[in-house]
């Protein structure tokens, strides 16, 4: 395990301080706010803790309601909503400066059989005929902060973003992105982790996907970009050892909102999970 790899890790878990309340650090990533990444992970941590062992997050849905302090702690407040026969429910509240900065109900679940379909995983080069992220990491260098870009040095997470060009009837105008990625190293055996990461990195590439087809960049000046909603479900088991694709698209864009939905299938085409976010991008 690289030792990035081990510090998100770290991150992820949280302090327990009392039944039900947890505490966790943040990340300064150079951007303006705490990563909501970051809050989705340690939230999914906190919820978990409380619900029994055999139940697995299936699904969740979130409001980032104040912009985090990526310098101080947050506090994490679990609310038992429901335990039933086949589904627990829980409502998460993070916490800093005494004010909820976001919002979490999270639905588990034990194992069961039953009726199955997926779509099927686009047609993209596979993550091994791609540039390595070293590469790919040099031509965005200049629209990163200088915080994230040292991140993505020595990255906990690999990363290799599909070009568009290189696909049929695509352009890089077009609101759709293609991203490879896994851990840095060998993670925990914990299915739990696993699933932490995945809602961790479901929040990268997310939105700046809308800012396609518009010539601006995601990091630019006089822009404002914020997520206001993330919704995620986790269809099937998962290794985040191995490479994963993330299929992005953003049908609409309105009212200085981009809306942005994506599917994530392991490399034998296995949906494992879906996702769905809004988020303001405004030209200040």
């Amino acid at each position: 395990m690289s030792q990035a790899l081990q510090n998100l890790i770290n991150l992820i878990h949280l302090e327990k301080i009392e039944e039900g309340i947890y505490r966790g650090q943040s990340e300064d990533l150079g951007f303006p706010q705490v990563f909501g990444g970051q809050v989705i992970g340690q939230s999914l941590y906190a919820a978990k803790q409380t619900v029994a062992d055999d139940r697995m997050i299936h699904s969740f849905h979130s409001y980032f309601l104040r912009p985090g302090d990526s310098h101080k702690p947050i506090v994490y407040d679990v609310e038992i909503l429901r335990d039933g026969k086949s589904f627990s429910a829980r409502r998460v509240s993070a916490i800093q400066n005494g004010h909820p900065i976001f919002y979490m109900t999270a639905s588990f679940q034990g194992h069961e059989e039953s009726f199955e379909h997926q779509n099927t995983m686009p047609l993209v080069p596979f993550p091994e005929e791609l540039d390595p992220q070293e590469d790919i990491m040099k031509k965005m260098a200049n629209s990163l902060p200088t915080k994230l870009k040292k991140v993505f040095s020595t990255p906990p997470l690999e990363m290799k973003l599909v070009p568009l060009q290189n696909l049929p009837n695509r352009s890089s105008q077009v609101p759709v992105r293609y991203v490879w990625f896994r851990s840095n190293g060998k993670m925990p055996e914990d299915p739990f982790i696993h699933h932490c990461l995945l809602g961790y990195a479901s929040d990268f590439n997310f939105l700046p996907t809308a800012l396609q087809p518009h010539d601006v960049k995601f990091m630019g000046e006089n822009m404002q970009i914020a997520t206001i909603d993330h919704s995620m479900w986790y269809h099937r088991p998962f290794n985040m050892d191995d490479w994963l694709l993330y299929s992005i698209e953003s049908p609409s864009a309105s009212g200085a909102r981009g809306f942005v939905r994506g599917h994530i299938y392991n490399r034998a085409g296995v949906l494992i999970a879906s996702a769905v976010q809004e988020g303001v991008i405004r030209k200040l």
